[in-house]
């Protein structure tokens, strides 16, 4: 009989148990440790605190770099969505010295990656006002489609024949290029409503995904470099989640992008692991577990819940998953560990295995507050 009844009392706890976890899965209900408040302010005040980043420390930054950039927007975001004055403020401070002392910083638009920083001032002028920031952020827009002046003829005529595809110049088939074109076309549009940035960032998408999308929904590295490389493959999908969030439901380009966006999530449902995070190299289980590609794929899924283009029920489940996961890997002062450095294109399998992996590298930092922002947004 006692035997019976501890059964049932089992039974019955057992029960509950799944009937909580049951309620919780969804994006808004999380232990104090990934409450995206919680994170947002203290991945931000890490930001706040940290030194222009430099590609090859303790050598001084050359320039600002594209992980500071993306990780200064991501800050600038929580701030507004967070209504946090201070944090605008200290962000704003961070920036002002690029027009006199730092302006050295600034880097010349002639790079997808330097190009990408424009997203910066036009944040700061929408939340701001101060047309200082738009003029600023709007010359990186515009030259994204406009050959520098003083390049050598052969060169122009090089970059003319993607701009007379209605390319940009600085076209040349990268995955991450798919962030930092469409990131910065995308907000001027939002800056200035006129739809030839976003336009223009659709069909430069849409070009790439038929390019270069393989039939599992992922993108190589590189075309010589035919790897699911993590991190690579995260460019694509928050440039395709920032380009959807934006795009006008008229625009002619949106349900082939769509339906890519949808192609790439169903792939990595796929190869989700046991953890809820993906590794360094998407299909392969043997390569280490990576948080920078599994910061952008959580915001990915997060932005399509959100915005209905994915299934609730299907896909809630996936990224609750993984943004538990990657608040394990934030340490107390806001850092998060596993990041892969900095990586070039290689025909080689072992390199992208034996990169280094970084803690409190920006390339990691941003994505974890871009999730934030997704999961806040109402």
């Amino acid at each position: 009989m006692i035997t019976i009844v501890r059964s049932i009392l089992a039974g019955i706890a057992v029960s509950l148990a799944l009937y909580g976890q049951a309620q919780n899965i969804d994006l808004k209900t999380w232990p104090e440790k990934a409450n995206p408040i919680t994170v947002g302010r203290l991945v931000a005040q890490r930001f706040v605190e940290s030194p222009h980043n430099s590609f090859k420390p303790p050598a001084p930054p050359r320039s600002i770099t594209y992980p500071e950039v993306c990780t200064w927007y991501g800050a600038l975001k929580f701030a507004d969505i967070s209504n946090d004055k201070v944090l605008l403020e200290q962000l704003t401070q961070r920036f002002m010295p690029l027009f006199d002392t730092e302006k050295h910083l600034v880097p010349r638009p002639w790079h997808v990656d330097f190009a990408v920083f424009g997203t910066v001032p036009l944040e700061l002028y929408q939340q701001t006002k101060n047309k200082t920031f738009r003029e600023m952020g709007m010359r990186f827009a515009d030259a994204q489609w406009s050959i520098p002046i003083d390049s050598p003829q052969t060169v122009k005529n090089a970059y003319q024949k993607f701009l007379d595809k209605g390319l940009t110049w600085q076209t040349r088939y990268w995955i991450d290029d798919m962030y930092m074109i469409t990131m910065v076309q995308s907000k001027a549009f939002q800056v200035t409503r006129e739809r030839k940035y976003i336009d223009r960032a659709a069909h430069e998408m849409l070009v790439y995904l038929d390019t270069i999308q393989k039939e599992n929904g992922l993108f190589y590295h590189a075309p010589d470099a035919p790897f699911f490389w993590g991190r690579g493959n995260g460019w694509m999908a928050a440039g395709m989640s920032e380009l959807l969030s934006s795009l006008p439901i008229d625009n002619a380009n949106r349900r082939a992008i769509l339906a890519s966006y949808k192609k790439m999530m169903a792939s990595l449902k796929k190869y989700q692991r046991k953890d809820g995070l993906w590794g360094q190299l998407i299909d392969k289980p043997e390569s280490w577990v990576e948080t920078s590609g599994s910061a952008m794929f959580t915001y990915a899924l997060i932005t399509g819940v959100r915005n209905g283009w994915l299934d609730a029920k299907e896909y809630t489940p996936i990224a609750r998953k993984a943004w538990l996961a990657l608040v394990d890997y934030i340490n107390e002062q806001g850092d998060i560990s596993n990041v892969c450095e900095g990586t070039n294109r290689k025909d080689d399998y072992q390199y992208y295995l034996d990169r280094k992996q970084k803690t409190g590298d920006m390339h990691g930092q941003a994505p974890i507050l871009w999730c934030v922002n997704a999961l806040l947004k109402k």
